[in-house]
């Protein structure tokens, strides 16, 4: 008994010892600026003071960042932004990765082409897609083609700059997106298709009450990580519109890094960024809720 014991301890700290490192990190480089974060964020720093100057003053910061204009924008144009590209990146991969599945021969290539976006740097793809929507690219030049005498310069234009955001992200994590639903739909046991097919459901049926239902944990996780990726947008709007025309494309993370980097107000950048780390953590624990009733 003895014996069982220590090599349970033993295998114990061997897993404490593997995810020892990985807390650790947690700690210093999660827990620690969270934590500081928000001690600033209640505060009023003296700069010259260095962390002597950091003065407890309570929710001012919060009250002010819910005045400011700016502050307000980002928040819905994220709120936008993000409703709109999972929406869309959802179905749209669905359709694909479903098609891929069932009538594509050879979807390893295809794939691997739809996949190659999510693995280009950024900055390579705001300098492909700033040539493509420039007013001599090939996007607008097609467009005059066609009969339309003045299209809209994309990230230029007060109403197109946030879709043409869109549209880059959903073309961007497309792939990656569609790889994780054909993943969840080659583990799909046909007998439930032959059952169905046998009950009389035709292919839209089929698709209801089989392969969605089959992918509820796949779905759910994709939905869970693309709420998260599109509150962190930074790098297409810094790099494209930066935050503009006006304020149409500015996002959370672009406005705290703007009113943290651009006019020093780390106080009010701190507010904000506490505020964008509990939404996200509300809309998780709501996905959470609402995964554990579905299952049920």
């Amino acid at each position: 008994m003895n014996k069982r014991k220590i090599k349970k301890a033993k295998s114990a700290m061997k897993g404490y010892a593997f995810i020892g490192l990985n807390l650790i990190g947690v700690l210093i480089f999660w827990t620690v600026p969270m934590l500081f974060s928000f001690i600033i964020s209640i505060s009023k720093w003296d700069y010259s003071k260095g962390i002597k100057g950091i003065r407890i003053q309570g929710f001012s910061n919060y009250v002010e960042m819910w005045r400011d204009a700016w502050f307000r924008a980002s928040l819905i144009n994220n709120i936008v932004f993000t409703v709109s590209y999972v929406a869309v990146l959802i179905v749209l991969s669905f359709m694909v990765a479903y098609v891929l599945n069932e009538y594509v021969i050879g979807k390893k290539f295809v794939q691997l082409g739809l996949y190659l976006p999510y693995i280009v740097n950024i900055v390579a793809i705001s300098a492909v897609w700033l040539a493509l929507f420039s007013n001599n690219g090939p996007i607008l030049n097609l467009l005059r083609k066609i009969g339309m005498e003045n299209p809209p310069v994309f990230v230029s234009d007060l109403r197109w700059a946030l879709p043409a955001i869109v549209l880059i992200c959903i073309w961007q994590n497309l792939g990656y997106t569609v790889i994780l639903f054909l993943s969840g739909m080659i583990n799909v046991p046909r007998d439930l298709y032959e059952a169905a097919a046998i009950d009389g459901a035709n292919g839209i049926a089929r698709i209801w009450y089989v392969t969605i239902p089959m992918l509820s944990g796949t779905t759910f996780f994709i939905v869970i990580t693309s709420i998260i990726n599109s509150f962190k947008v930074f790098g297409l709007i810094n790099l494209m519109t930066h935050g503009g025309p006006g304020t149409a494309t500015t996002m959370l993370v672009y406005n705290i890094y703007r009113t943290a980097f651009q006019f020093g107000k780390l106080e009010f950048a701190s507010a904000q960024g506490i505020v964008l780390l509990a939404i996200i953590f509300f809309i998780t624990w709501i996905q959470f809720r609402i995964q554990k009733r579905n299952e049920a």
